[in-house]
């Protein structure tokens, strides 16, 4: 299986995406999804893993 980050974007209800090519597909994955897709978190790069986990600090605040 071949996976590739391509970027973040916002999707038609406003939520923030990540944007894979998964074996020559493009696929959207909600931050909340990443670990129920096999490889996509591991293919995200370390600034954007750094996020996410504030994202998640953040949130563990409220």
């Amino acid at each position: 299986m071949v996976i590739r980050y391509m970027g973040t974007r916002k999707n038609a209800e406003g939520a923030s995406v990540y944007v894979f090519i998964v074996n020559g597909l493009e696929k959207e994955v909600r931050e909340h999804a990443l670990k129920q897709h096999p490889g996509c978190y591991e293919a995200l790069p370390a600034s954007v893993k750094a996020k996410i986990a504030a994202n998640r600090a953040w949130l563990s605040k409220l």
